[in-house]
């Protein structure tokens, strides 16, 4: 994916979320197989010369684009979400649309890691989202994953719900792509680990992911986290379960490179006198041939920045943890999954554009 997304007519940059360009008016989609924008008119645009339409979901806030072969009128990322409000409740659905603007986002950054998503309608346990809201249904809804669905509750998308959930729960980082990419760190853990031998330097690494989850929970929830949690796990919620703990390690794999991709495409660099290192930091667009000492290495000495800049302007951390040795090994097993996983562009199309079948067959 192209981190410098750019207007078609002007070269304006445009965020991954923009519908028309705000200097010169163009309507425009994203063309999500080269990672483009491209001009619209009367809801279609030829690119190469396949047409794509908008999405159904537009008036929404969905700005990518379907082909015109796709086995659904929604594009990918709003074919995923199985369950969402009624239409005709309208602020449900506007909280529908920040949470969905996150999840193209995460999806965004899984195609461009090469990850295999396929579609829930089209294999049982395949990706799908349950996107809820407490509030409409006046009931609580449970937060999580199970079998490839991942259910987020919509009312997170408000900041003051969102702001007491990371209070009460003592988490020094929450946002709605946070959340769903520890989610989905549930369904890949899943997914990529195939054998035995992965399994087993799984469990050595995270626990054991056969041990009661409810005994976890119930746990947790009563005694909080270990005393020293910091010198094994990246977050709090990570002691509760050998699950958690991969998840929450997942996510942060994705917060770390998929950073260190937009500082990569903004050209920001580190002058080796400023850090105190023999070289200066150069973040990549990707670390598929590294190994994960240069990815942490650079996201370091980012971080560091990016804290630094961020207390400027009285804000909290950009990134508030530490990475400790044990961590550090996590993450290596994380990158490794993820490095040799990777599907060409050809093969995720093919999953994209696979037929929907019944989820039971």
């Amino acid at each position: 994916m192209s981190s410098t997304p750019r207007c078609p007519s002007c070269r304006r940059f445009v965020y991954l979320d923009t519908l028309v360009c705000p200097d010169c008016t163009t309507e425009m989609g994203l063309e999500v197989i080269e990672r483009r924008f491209v001009g619209i008119r009367d809801g279609r645009a030829v690119v190469d010369g396949v047409t794509w339409y908008t999405c159904s979901e537009r008036r929404w806030g969905c700005n990518w684009l379907v082909r015109e072969d796709a086995p659904a009128g929604r594009c990918f990322s709003c074919r995923l979400t199985r369950t969402r409000p009624p239409a005709d409740d309208t602020i449900a659905l506007e909280k529908l649309a920040t949470t969905e603007e996150a999840k193209r986002r995460l999806l965004l950054q899984l195609g461009d890691l090469g990850l295999p998503i396929v579609p829930w309608d089209v294999w049982p346990g395949g990706l799908g989202f349950d996107l809820l809201s407490s509030r409409s249904e006046g009931r609580r809804v449970i937060i999580g994953h199970a079998n490839g669905i991942i259910t987020i509750d919509l009312a997170e998308s408000l900041d003051d719900v969102r702001e007491a959930l990371r209070v009460r729960l003592g988490e020094p980082y929450r946002t709605v792509l946070g959340h769903l990419r520890h989610e989905s760190g549930h369904y890949f853990q899943n997914v990529l680990i195939r054998d035995d031998t992965a399994w087993a330097q799984c469990r050595d690494l995270f626990g054991d992911e056969r041990a009661s989850y409810q005994d976890a929970l119930t746990r947790h929830y009563e005694t909080g986290a270990p005393a020293g949690w910091q010198d094994s796990f990246i977050s709090e919620y990570a002691t509760m379960h050998p699950w958690e703990d991969f998840a929450e390690t997942f996510a942060h794999y994705l917060h770390i490179v998929g950073t260190l991709k937009t500082a990569a495409a903004i050209g920001m660099r580190l002058d080796a006198s400023a850090t105190r290192r023999d070289v200066d930091v150069v973040p990549e667009d990707h670390y598929d041939d590294q190994p994960i000492g240069r990815v942490l290495s650079d996201w370091e000495a980012l971080s560091q920045g990016f804290n630094r800049i961020n207390r400027s302007m009285g804000l909290a951390d950009l990134y508030p943890f530490t990475i400790s040795p044990p961590v550090r090994r996590k993450l290596a097993f994380v990158h490794e999954l993820v490095t040799r996983a990777p599907l060409t562009t050809d093969e995720q199309v093919a999953l994209a554009l696979a037929p929907r079948e019944r989820a039971d067959d």
